[in-house]
């Protein structure tokens, strides 16, 4: 039986010397006994092995090496014993660290995933307060990990505040910073670190002014910013009072464009529009010829949502006219939907291509400038509120629902809104035109038709 005492909960380095020394020995997992504490010249209990000889040492991939630093600063009192019974299986089966269905794997897996969002969640959530010392501002924070990553953090607090003097303090350890030298002190308790300052008014006063309701999504919100980092964020004394009355403050924005238009809906949309024109929410614009804003009567029963503008809408200045908006006239007249009874838009108002001589190839928007420009989707909802938003597509309906889905999924099938209205999803016309197989074509035609009617039956109910 062997004992390996590590010199602290984050001590990777001493691990892996001891569990690349007693792979070499043949040691089983099952007979060491990993703990943490106690001095490193005793490291097996009795007298240490001898290294590793270099041709008895288990090669392993990079990956494992990443996979292990990562899940070793979990809290799992298991983890070093996990390690080396990974690094053990390794020696006859070099290609399990792919297998991501081997529980052990899958179990690593799982540790340095919440390990990496703790690192995550530690450096946005870690917020400074000012306190004067003998040596003028020294700004400290409290803040509550639940795995071992502070050790881990260091460095980036230390490049990122490099002029301040910070200390973080945990409860299991604190780092001080004096604007040239780490140290390393105890671990404190809350009531060691102080209320709060007057930056603090500022920063409020800040975030309220940027809470942007009509962008509100609730459950995101705690699911990356969970209740029990509130306590140490100034500005999450506000959250409870802005989500309450976000329905009302969107409402308003509304409102208030309409009142700056003398309530004439076309005026608020003719200023949107116009305010769209210099969009430079991402660089998109700064290839494309215009904004390609939407178009269609404001009190329509239905919006349709494309991709983007292609070569031609770009040119035009207007959505759906190039060989898609083709496709789309014709599925809608034999939907029997007359188009001008339709707001017509894009997620996405620049064309993004690519040049190819004298051509303009289209690409497609990434997830930033798909998130950039959804903002005013949302404002044409608000401004025309639909019943029904059909989004054409997988960019379309990423923009409509605020995440990637799966068309084949979620196709066909009325899903309700955040914001109000109802959300169907279908194919965009481009993909029907690069279908080879006539046949195929046709049965996809069909099927697009079908979508686009049941969804104006919709609308119109």
């Amino acid at each position: 039986m062997h004992t390996v005492r590590l010199a602290g909960e984050d001590d990777f380095e001493g691990w892996r010397d001891a569990a690349r020394s007693l792979a070499a020995l043949g040691a089983a997992p099952d007979t060491v006994i990993w703990q943490v504490g106690g001095a490193r010249d005793d490291l097996f209990g009795e007298a240490p092995p001898p290294p590793a000889s270099p041709k008895s040492e288990t090669r392993v991939p990079r990956r494992f090496v990443e996979l292990v630093r990562s899940a070793l600063l979990h809290r799992d009192p298991e983890r070093f014993a996990l390690g080396y019974a990974l690094l053990v299986r390794l020696a006859d089966q070099p290609r399990l660290i792919d297998d991501a269905a081997d529980p052990l794997v899958r179990r690593l897996e799982t540790m340095a995933k919440a390990v990496r969002r703790d690192i995550h969640k530690m450096r946005a959530f870690v917020r400074f307060r000012a306190i004067e010392d003998e040596g003028g501002d020294r700004y400290i924070a409290w803040f509550e990990p639940d795995h071992h990553i502070v050790h881990a953090n260091a460095a980036f607090f230390v490049n990122r505040f490099a002029s301040m003097r910070w200390s973080i303090l945990t409860p299991a350890l604190s780092l001080h910073w004096d604007s040239e030298m780490l140290r390393e002190g105890p671990g404190a308790s809350k009531r060691d670190a102080p209320g709060d300052d007057p930056v603090e008014a500022i920063w409020k006063t800040y975030y309220a002014s940027i809470f942007n309701p009509a962008r509100l999504k609730t459950g995101a919100m705690l699911k990356e910013m969970p209740r029990k980092y509130w306590k140490n964020m100034p500005e999450t004394a506000l959250v409870g009072e802005l989500v309450a009355t976000a329905r009302q403050r969107e409402s308003a924005m509304i409102d208030t464009a309409r009142t700056a238009t003398g309530g004439n809906i076309e005026a608020a949309w003719q200023a949107l529009r116009d305010e769209a024109a210099s969009c430079r929410r991402c660089s998109l614009y700064k290839n494309a010829t215009q904004t390609v804003f939407g178009e269609g009567p404001l009190d329509a029963a239905m919006m349709l949502i494309g991709e983007q503008p292609g070569d031609q809408e770009d040119l035009a200045g207007r959505p759906f006219v190039g060989p898609a908006g083709q496709v789309l006239d014709t599925a809608l007249g034999e939907a029997g939907i007359d188009r001008a009874r339709l707001y017509v838009t894009n997620a996405v108002k620049h064309f993004k291509f690519t040049p190819r001589g004298k051509r303009r190839i289209h690409a497609k928007p990434d997830s930033g400038e798909i998130e950039a420009c959804r903002w005013w989707v949302e404002q044409e909802k608000m401004l025309v509120k639909p019943k029904v938003s059909v989004a054409l597509g997988a960019t379309a309906a990423r923009s409509l629902l605020g995440k990637t889905v799966t068309i084949g999924r979620e196709r066909g099938r009325p899903i309700e809104l955040a914001g109000g209205g109802v959300g169907w999803i279908t194919v965009h016309p481009s993909y029907l035109l690069r279908i080879p197989e006539a046949d195929r074509a046709a049965e996809e035609t069909n099927r697009f038709v079908a979508d686009l009617k049941a969804a104006y039956a919709l609308a119109a109910g």
